[in-house]
C-alpha cells in the first residue's frame, strides 16, 4: 500500500516508500522528498534549505549529510570518550542520548 502525504498540498504525490528507497540507496533528495523523509512540512524543509551551513547542494541534500549536520548542531560532533569498563564490559553510552522533553512524559 502506497501512502501519500496529503496533509501538505505541496507534498501530494510524494510517497514515503519512494523517498525511503532513495534514502536507502543514498540518492539525493529534493526539498519535497526531504520533507517527507524528515517528517516535516514542505515550508519547514524549504526554510532549512536556506539556513547557513545546512548541507544542501544545488537544491538537493543527501540524507547522511543531514544526519551529520544535525549531529553537529546537537553538540555531538565528535564521538564521546569511551566509558570505563565494568567487569570487562564497556558501560552503556545511553547516558549521552538527549533526554525527552517533559511534554512527552506527561499524559493527558
Amino acid at each position: 500500500m502506497k501512502h501519500r502525504h496529503t496533509e501538505d498540498k505541496q507534498l501530494q504525490g510524494i510517497t514515503l516508500e519512494a523517498v525511503m528507497e532513495k534514502r536507502r540507496l543514498d540518492q539525493a533528495l529534493n526539498a519535497k522528498e526531504f520533507a517527507v523523509c524528515a517528517g516535516v512540512s514542505y515550508s519547514t524543509a524549504r526554510s532549512w534549505f536556506h539556513l547557513a551551513g545546512f548541507p544542501v547542494f544545488h537544491r538537493v541534500i543527501f540524507w547522511q549529510d543531514f544526519v551529520q549536520w544535525r549531529t553537529a548542531q546537537n553538540g555531538f560532533a565528535s564521538q564521546p570518550e569511551p566509558l570505563p569498563h565494568n567487569n570487562g564490559v564497556q558501560a552503556s553510552r545511553a547516558m549521552f542520548l538527549p533526554m525527552p522533553s517533559n511534554k512527552s512524559l506527561m499524559t493527558t
